[in-house]
């Protein structure tokens, strides 16, 4: 089993160092290997050289796009590279780049797919989680689209559809690949998580949600989601499926 641990970043110079530092540290505590990576979605700022600089001491790879695609295309890239690496049992994490995930909830949720799960999710809406920092709007927005998921798709054990805090089985995500193709992530934006779980559901996965304690407080920059659009995307999302 290895952990693979993929980052969409934009704009993240000032987020990076802090988390891959965190990463660093939660690797070495597991017994398996793991490798980091960044996928750098046309970044204006230094994200791809902040990331390298880490890559002496943490096993790190940095795929660039030459222009800004949004956070499903760079969500995309990174999973189809990983699965071209990864094995059937190992796990493949998916995070937000900004610091605002803590990186030693990879520790059980790797656990909890080593005895069975196909899907962990960090949530915020299980016992135990919670949200720090997080704008009025953004929040009403998560709770809303969520509701909404939960009555129209109703996946068993998912509470927190729009969390980006993922471990997935690899072997899940390469049936998924095989019965959808190119037509995998058709999103464009921040709906991506909900589309992913929305296609993953008749493979029945086995899924497990973990307390999240999200720290939006410690994001430094603005918000990268334009709350309109992601309406609109989520909407077209609910009434195509």
């Amino acid at each position: 089993m290895a952990i693979w641990v993929i980052l969409p970043a934009f704009n993240e110079a000032c987020n990076l160092p802090p988390l891959l530092e965190s990463l660093g540290r939660v690797l070495e505590r597991l017994p398996h290997p793991g490798r980091v990576v960044v996928v750098d979605d046309g970044s204006r700022d230094d994200t791809a050289a902040a990331a390298m600089r880490h890559a002496g001491v943490l096993p790190l790879v940095v795929i660039a796009h030459g222009e800004n695609r949004g956070l499903a295309r760079a969500v995309e890239t990174g999973l189809r590279w990983v699965l071209g690496w990864a094995e059937p049992d190992d796990v493949i994490v998916t995070m937000d780049a900004d610091n605002t995930h803590p990186a030693g909830l990879i520790v059980p949720m790797v656990e909890a797919v080593r005895r069975g799960a196909d899907l962990v999710i960090a949530s915020r809406y299980v016992t135990g989680g919670c949200e720090e920092g997080v704008p009025a709007l953004r929040r009403a927005l998560s709770l809303g689209i969520g509701l909404l998921m939960r009555l129209r798709f109703g996946v068993p054990g998912v509470r927190d559809y729009t969390s980006g805090y993922r471990a997935y089985r690899a072997s899940l995500l390469r049936r998924a690949i095989l019965a959808y193709g190119s037509r995998l992530v058709e999103s464009a934006g921040f709906t991506v998580m909900a589309e992913l779980l929305v296609k993953l559901r008749p493979f029945h996965p086995r899924v497990v949600e973990i307390p999240l304690h999200l720290r939006y407080d410690q994001k430094g920059g603005p918000s990268k989601m334009p709350v309109l659009r992601t309406v609109r995307e989520y909407l077209g999302l609910l009434r195509g499926w």
